[in-house]
């Protein structure tokens, strides 16, 4: 027969396990919430079509039940249904290229990482290169509600400046990833920023620094360079704390990644600038709270180039792939773009 203690112990086990499957479940964006649509499934695999829209980043919409994209060309955010089918929810000014996305549904707001790397139908002099910033939307109108400019935050690194991929802790504070600076920088729910983390002799920088980034309900950012495939840990409340995840294999062109139920983390691989075999998905997974991480699971070669992020859904896991070969090379503009399920 158990002790007292013992029992107590084990209730207190299964609370805390009960209470991460649910944080973990909301960060998803699987937590019960309203729907606007009767849509219960998606396909496998999704074909979208919009003139030069070249999406980087993708979220999941539980509220619509529907994708949002960016778009590298328009620095715009989409909505795109199961069926392919898409349209204009931000149209904005000032951004050029919008990159990572992500839905704040408990606070109806999706929130956008913007920079511009010179490909953008709003580029200029002044902004290529320079410009990063983050922009939060109204989830149901595309009202805006904050611009919040990240290239002169006091304490920032000098130089060139992007802000790339973006991930939001249970209090409503944005995380953004600076992959020119190798910043992190901090954005509260009141559109205030400040510098998280300053190591760019750790993350990197001029382009193969802090890409993709997510929310770990214990507490904890985890970020992925791209350059050199690492895995850092970053404690929310002592971000000096930061570390390295010893990986049995590096993910060399990790771009975004995407948390999942289960606790495993998807990592995008692509070579746009990274030297690897083949494009597709790594699977992660840890077991001793993300000091340490496997490689459970790989890919074979992506069937579309150049996949850049991830979203959970409640129908898998989708990467996007939106053509950025031929925004960023000397080839025609595309109109199409595709999310796969892996």
């Amino acid at each position: 027969m158990r002790t007292p203690e013992e029992i107590s112990a084990m209730k207190s086990v299964l609370r805390r396990r009960a209470v991460l499957t649910a944080a973990v479940t909301a960060l998803a964006g699987l937590a019960v919430a309203p729907s606007a649509s009767a849509e219960t499934h998606a396909p496998p695999v999704i074909n979208g079509s919009a003139f030069e829209l070249h999406p980087e980043g993708v979220a999941w919409d539980p509220i619509r039940r529907a994708f949002l994209v960016g778009s590298v060309r328009h620095g715009t955010v989409s909505v795109v249904l199961p069926d392919g089918s898409v349209r204009t929810l931000v149209k904005d000014d000032v951004m050029v290229s919008t990159v990572g996305v992500h839905v704040d549904w408990r606070r109806n707001r999706v929130l956008t990482p913007y920079m511009d790397p010179g490909v953008g139908t709003k580029s200029t002099l002044a902004t290529k290169g320079k410009q990063s910033g983050l922009g939060i939307f109204d989830l149901t109108t595309g009202a805006k509600l904050h611009h919040v400019d990240l290239s002169a935050v006091p304490g920032a690194s000098p130089g060139t400046h992007g802000a790339n991929d973006v991930a939001i802790d249970a209090d409503g504070n944005a995380y953004v990833t600076d992959i020119g600076s190798g910043d992190i920088l901090r954005v509260d729910p009141d559109g205030r920023a400040s510098v998280f983390v300053s190591r760019p002799d750790l993350l990197g920088k001029d382009g193969g620094g802090p890409n993709g980034i997510a929310w770990h309900p214990d507490g904890y950012l985890l970020v992925v360079r791209y350059d050199r495939g690492a895995v850092f840990r970053v404690p929310v409340r002592k971000p000096e704390r930061i570390s390295e995840v010893k990986l049995d294999v590096p993910v060399v062109g990790a771009d975004g990644i995407a948390l999942r139920p289960d606790g495993s983390l998807a990592v995008v691989v692509n070579t746009m600038a990274a030297q690897r075999d083949h494009e597709g998905v790594a699977v992660l997974r840890s077991h001793d709270g993300w000091t340490s991480a496997r490689q459970t699971w790989l890919s074979g070669p992506w069937p579309e180039k150049h996949p850049t992020t991830a979203a959970v859904t409640p129908f898998g896991t989708y990467v996007v792939a939106g053509n950025l070969a031929e925004i960023f090379g000397d080839k025609p503009l595309s109109n199409e773009f595709t999310l796969r399920r892996i």
